[in-house]
């Protein structure tokens, strides 16, 4: 499938670092280190802007190295870019550890990952029909 991408990041266009990669790592375009502290958060650009197709999403996730190694990870996980969207995609990430971490420009900061989704029309119902689980939830089909 071919996006249409505008890049003005100092960096090169995301893209797969493996054949079956899932997901394209996202850099920081910043002029200079941005410092977070431990809990802090911080709105990270990424100098790229994306046309999906209609049908599709781009999620944007966490980097497990950052989220295991350093504590960092993409607040609103997934974050969505909708196809109708055509401005910098930006990163929300948090601190979650108890050390400051410092962002430096081009650093790999979250992956992105194209989805495809689909469209719901509601049909309203006065009744669902029954399942074993019902409404269970929570924890409700057991703890092994």
């Amino acid at each position: 499938m071919k996006v249409k991408i505008v890049n003005n990041s100092a960096y090169p266009s995301p893209a797969y670092a493996t054949p079956l990669s899932a997901g394209m790592d996202l850099k920081a375009n910043l002029d200079g280190p941005v410092t977070l502290g431990p809990l802090e958060r911080a709105l990270v650009p990424t100098g790229i802007s994306i046309a999906l197709p209609a049908g599709y999403e781009a999620q944007i996730r966490p980097r497990s190295g950052l989220a295991a190694k350093k504590g960092i990870t993409v607040l609103n996980t997934p974050g969505t870019i909708d196809a109708d969207y055509r401005g910098e995609i930006k990163v929300i990430l948090v601190n979650l550890s108890s050390e400051p971490f410092e962002i430096v420009p081009g650093e790999r900061i979250a992956q992105m990952v194209i989805a495809r989704h689909e469209t719901v029309e509601w049909e309203e119902t006065a009744h669902l029909d029954s399942t074993l689980r019902g409404e269970g939830g929570f924890g409700s089909t057991g703890t092994k």
